[in-house]
């Protein structure tokens, strides 16, 4: 990923110097696991471990693979140069390539995960914060962009709270599906090499054996995973979906802080534009444009091909990099939002109480005029205030069909913004508890 989207430490995860720092963990506590099996010496086992401390070149074993055109030879050829062929000849006994290739790749799996982790607990952290913040800020609910009737802007926060809530439950499930590995040699018989010796690799990297294995781990674990980071995704773009909807200037109810000094069109010196959740909604679709050809590796030849092997290559690095970034940005994001009260009751209060047009229609309905007829009331003195700006309540006061059914002092208590916010506390409990 470029560095622009990208973490240090996430991007860490996945350079060179970690993967060959892992396949070397994998190589030495096989040995050290086969030694103790009595299927090699334990001098040799011992003399593995000597690589310990070394920063292996991987310039050098880049041109080794020129020649080998297999890149764990190449590194296993790298390794002999360090603790001598004579004790490498053990190195790898009864392995292949795909025992250090796919258990590798899910412990950076597995590690990056812990970073995404860290990173939703942010943006968790946030919008809880916000949400009490603003829990009374009432504001106008829309459906299909339209004024619909009031809630308060604590609840948008509360809503995304739960939903990133529930992807975090999805993450750590997704965790588990991914921490796995496989020492199980060729097309996963273990005829060559001891089930213990999996068992032991895996305890050491805080891993699970896999249950059974062909010459790859099974692909459905990594279609899941990557499913899961592509839901993610999508919710961060709701949240900047919201936002970027919450500061146009009709609307300006809450707006990405804007820092001094900042710019927000090289044209027009008074834009201040929501750039960081329109980032947000294109990070998005990069992450989930990893969820196909995850789904499309499940479906292998037989015990093992390759065709999964360079997707791999790039969606492992690409996606995670890319979420992790955008989680702390949207959790940035949300720190420092803006929120505009007053904006949030004057676009309310736009259309002079038609907002309560279902308290009337039910009000009317219980006062034992059919749903029909209260319908046909209330939306015949909607359409005037819509059309001709007329005051709702007023209308509703000078319609003797209306005033038939309700007594003034019944409509005029129809316009209570506090009915609609009567349940906030009940809401919240059920998002964060008592």
């Amino acid at each position: 990923m470029i560095p622009r989207y990208s973490r240090p430490e996430m991007v860490a995860l996945w350079s060179p110097e970690t993967k060959f720092r892992i396949w070397f963990e994998i190589e030495a506590h096989a040995c050290d696991a086969l030694a103790a099996i009595g299927v090699i010496p334990k001098e040799s086992a011992a003399a593995v471990w000597k690589a310990r401390d070394v920063t292996f070149d991987v310039a050098r074993i880049d041109e080794i693979e020129a020649v080998t055109k297999h890149d764990v030879i190449a590194f296993l050829t790298h390794l002999a140069e360090h603790i001598g062929s004579e004790e490498a000849r053990f190195v790898h006994q009864g392995m292949t390539s795909s025992d250090v290739l796919d258990t590798t790749f899910n412990l950076q799996l597995v590690r990056a995960t812990d970073l995404l982790l860290t990173g939703l607990d942010r943006v968790l952290a946030a919008l809880k914060t916000r949400a009490f913040e603003h829990k009374n800020t009432v504001r106008i609910g829309r459906s299909h962009g339209i004024h619909a009737e009031p809630t308060t802007m604590g609840l948008t926060f509360a809503r995304f709270y739960a939903e990133m809530a529930r992807n975090r439950a999805r993450l750590t499930a997704a965790r588990s599906e991914i921490a796995t590995g496989a020492i199980s040699g060729a097309v996963g018989t273990f005829a060559n090499i001891d089930p213990s010796v999996e068992e032991h690799v895996c305890a050491q990297l805080g891993l699970l054996p896999e249950p059974i294995s062909t010459q790859v781990i099974p692909r459905d674990r990594h279609a899941m995973f990557f499913a899961t980071l592509g839901v993610i995704a999508s919710s961060i773009e709701n949240i900047a979906i919201e936002i970027r909807h919450l500061q146009r200037t009709e609307v300006l109810e809450a707006e990405e802080f804007f820092s001094p000094g900042q710019k927000g069109s090289s044209a027009m010196p008074h834009k201040r534009n929501p750039v960081l959740s329109e980032n947000l909604t294109g990070l998005a679709r990069l992450v989930r444009m990893s969820v196909i050809p995850a789904l499309e590796n499940v479906a292998l030849w037989h015990e093992r091909d390759i065709s999964h092997s360079s997707v791999e290559r790039a969606i492992g690095p690409d996606t995670t990099i890319t979420l992790d970034f955008a989680l702390h940005r949207l959790a940035g994001l949300v720190e420092k939002l803006v929120v505009y009260p007053e904006n949030c009751l004057k676009n309310m209060n736009q259309f002079k109480g038609l907002v309560m047009s279902q308290r009337v229609l039910l009000a009317l309905t219980q006062a034992g005029v059919s749903r029909e007829d209260s319908y046909r009331l209330v939306q015949r003195n909607a359409m005037k205030v819509w059309e001709h700006g007329a005051d709702f309540k007023t209308e509703l006061l000078a319609d003797p069909e209306v005033t038939n059914a309700l007594s003034p002092a019944e409509i005029e208590e129809k316009f209570d913004i506090g009915y609609h916010t009567k349940h906030v506390d009940t809401i919240f409990k059920r998002v964060f508890g008592a």
